[in-house]
C-alpha cells in the first residue's frame, strides 16, 4: 500500500505523558517510521489521513484473558463438538480485536490453532500470546472432573485434557512433561495454578497447590526454553511460594498481605491485576459456595491494589473474563475501572506499553518480534483511532 500518514491527531504514544497534538505519525510497512513534529507531514508517495482532530494510540494489550472459554458457557465447553468451540472463539476473536484489544495474553486454552488462523489472515483478530494447557494438579483449580471420574482410569485424558484447557499433573516429572508439551505446542509462556480458584468446583480459596518442587520443575523447562512462568494464585502463601520458586509473573493475588507484595516488590515480579470489583463476573457463576468464593476476592480487590501502590510493584492489567458470552463486552469497561486507583493516563499506560513490557518476558519465544504499546519510531504500528479523550 505504500506509506500511511496520520496527521490532524492527538497523540497518546502508551508513555503516560499528556496528550500531543502538534505531531504526525508515518507509517511505512508494518513499522512505525517517524513520530514527527508539527501537523503538516513530510510529502510520501501513499496515504494519508485525516483523523479528524482523535486520539491516535497504541492498540490495547488484555494481559489476562481466554480466547477459547472467555465467550462460551461452561456446559456449552463441557458437551459441544470441539468444531463449534473454534467457530464460536473466532467470531469473539473479532469482537476482541474491534474492541480495540490488538493483543491479547492468553492464559489458559487451547488457542493455538486460533492464533495461527489469526496469523494467517484466515479470520481477524488479536495477536495472540499462547500458554496453551493450564497445567493444574489433582483437585486444582482448572480440575473440572466429576467426582464419578475419580480415580482416574489409566491414561484417559478428561474432557478439558482432550480439548487442551487444562493438563493435571502430579508430581515435578508430570509438571515437567506438561510444561514442554506447551513449549512444544507453541506456548510464548507457561501457566501453573498455585492456588484455589472461584470457578473451581474442588478447590476451596485458600487452598495452596504443588509443591515448591513441582513449580520449580515447570519454572526450569521454562528457562530452558529462554521463556516463564506465570502463576495463579489468591493467597499469601501461593504468592510466596511461587516467588521462592522462580515465578515471574503472579496471576490475580486479591487476598494477598503486605507480606508478599514486599517480596513481589523486592523480587521484581510482576503482579498482573484484574478490577474484580462487585459490578463484574456476578452472573456466570452456578451455585452459592462459588459465588461466595468470588466475593471474598471483590472485597481483597481495594486492599491489593493499595498494597501494589505503597509497595510499588509491577503490576499489569488483565480482565480475565471467562464462560460469559455478554460479559465479553464489559472488556473495556474494566479497563475504565482502573480509574478507581490510578489516574486515566496511569490506566491506559498500564494497558499499552506497561504490559507490552510484561509480554516481553517471553524472550525468544515472543511470536511477534517488535515493540509493542507505544507509538514510537520502530514500534510496530499498532495503532487505535478513538473518538473521544481516553
Amino acid at each position: 500500500m505504500g506509506p500511511v500518514v496520520f496527521t490532524n491527531l492527538r497523540l497518546f504514544d502508551g508513555t503516560g505523558a499528556p496528550l500531543r497534538s502538534d505531531v504526525h505519525v508515518l507509517v511505512e510497512a508494518d513499522r512505525i517510521a517517524a513520530v514527527g513534529a508539527g501537523t503538516d507531514p513530510p510529502p510520501a508517495s501513499g496515504r494519508t489521513i485525516d483523523c479528524g482532530g482523535r486520539v491516535l494510540m497504541p492498540g490495547l494489550i488484555d494481559a489476562h484473558w481466554h480466547a477459547m472459554l472467555a465467550a462460551t458457557p461452561l456446559p456449552t465447553l463441557m458437551t459441544a463438538d470441539v468444531g463449534y468451540l473454534y467457530l464460536a472463539a473466532s467470531a469473539e476473536a473479532e469482537r476482541t480485536l474491534m474492541r480495540g484489544f490488538t493483543t491479547i495474553r492468553d492464559l489458559g486454552g487451547p488457542s493455538f490453532a486460533l492464533k495461527t488462523a489469526i496469523d494467517e489472515g484466515l479470520v481477524p483478530g488479536p495477536r495472540i500470546f499462547p500458554s496453551g494447557a493450564v497445567i493444574t494438579q489433582t483437585g486444582g483449580h482448572g480440575d473440572f472432573r466429576m467426582l464419578y471420574e475419580v480415580p482416574r482410569a489409566g491414561a484417559t485424558p478428561t474432557r478439558t485434557e482432550a480439548l487442551g484447557a487444562a493438563a493435571i499433573a502430579d508430581g515435578p516429572d508430570e509438571v515437567r512433561r506438561c510444561a514442554r508439551e506447551q513449549l512444544m505446542a507453541g506456548a510464548s509462556q507457561i501457566k501453573l495454578t498455585a492456588g484455589g480458584g472461584v470457578a473451581s468446583p474442588h478447590s476451596p480459596l485458600d487452598a495452596t497447590l504443588f509443591r515448591p518442587e513441582e513449580i520449580r520443575a515447570a519454572v526450569d523447562a521454562a528457562a530452558d526454553w529462554g521463556t516463564y512462568v506465570t502463576a495463579h494464585a489468591y493467597m499469601p502463601e501461593g504468592i510466596t511460594r511461587c516467588v521462592e520458586a522462580g515465578v515471574k509473573c503472579i496471576e490475580h493475588g486479591h487476598l494477598g498481605d503486605d507480606e508478599a507484595a514486599r517480596v513481589m516488590a523486592d523480587r521484581g515480579i510482576w503482579w498482573n491485576l484484574q478490577p474484580f470489583t462487585e459490578e463484574f463476573h456476578a452472573n456466570v457463576l452456578p451455585d452459592p459456595d462459588r459465588q461466595a468464593k468470588l466475593r471474598m476476592v471483590q472485597e481483597g480487590t481495594d486492599m491489593a491494589y493499595g498494597l501494589a501502590i505503597k509497595h510499588g510493584v509491577k503490576v499489569g492489567w488483565g480482565t480475565d473474563i471467562l464462560f460469559d458470552p455478554t460479559g465479553t463486552a464489559q472488556q473495556g469497561r474494566m479497563l475504565a475501572a482502573m480509574t478507581r486507583w490510578y489516574t486515566p493516563a496511569q490506566a491506559l499506560k498500564a494497558a499499552t506499553s506497561g504490559n507490552a513490557e510484561l509480554l516481553a518476558l517471553s524472550g525468544p519465544r515472543n511470536p511477534y518480534p517488535g515493540r509493542l504499546g507505544v507509538i514510537q519510531k520502530g514500534a510496530l504500528a499498532d495503532i487505535l483511532v478513538v473518538d473521544g479523550d481516553p
